[in-house]
């Protein structure tokens, strides 16, 4: 959802203390701050794409009041929200990937085992 005095952006750098510099889309560069229900649970990286709400006092700062995943990005883009160039961040690590295996060989680790087990 897009109101007056919101607009989407992309994370440009991080400038720690709950801040960081965003591009917004319509051109303009902020200075942001995360606002406190966010701080501590919700990570924000850089190329993310977030939701600012404006200050009517002071364009150039705004408060992050929304990250969205990867996917989330990718379905704004596609409902027209964000422009056709807006880079999508591909570095969430926390999704669902296509290399998510998990590579163990439990044969050593039982080996092993069994080895210690029968020293004692």
């Amino acid at each position: 959802m897009h109101f007056d005095l919101t607009e989407y952006a992309q994370v440009t750098k991080m400038l720690g203390n709950g801040r960081l510099e965003a591009m917004c889309f319509d051109g303009e560069k902020r200075l942001a701050h995360i606002r406190g229900k966010m701080r501590k649970k919700v990570w924000i990286n850089q190329g993310d794409i977030i939701l600012l709400s404006l200050r009517d006092f002071q364009d150039d700062k705004a408060d992050v009041i929304q990250k969205y995943t990867t996917d989330e990005a990718r379905n704004l883009k596609a409902y027209g929200e964000l422009p056709e160039n807006a880079k999508i961040n591909e570095t969430d690590t926390f999704g669902p990937g296509e290399d998510d295996e998990c590579n163990f060989e439990f044969e050593e680790v039982s080996i092993v085992i069994f080895a210690a087990m029968h020293i004692l």
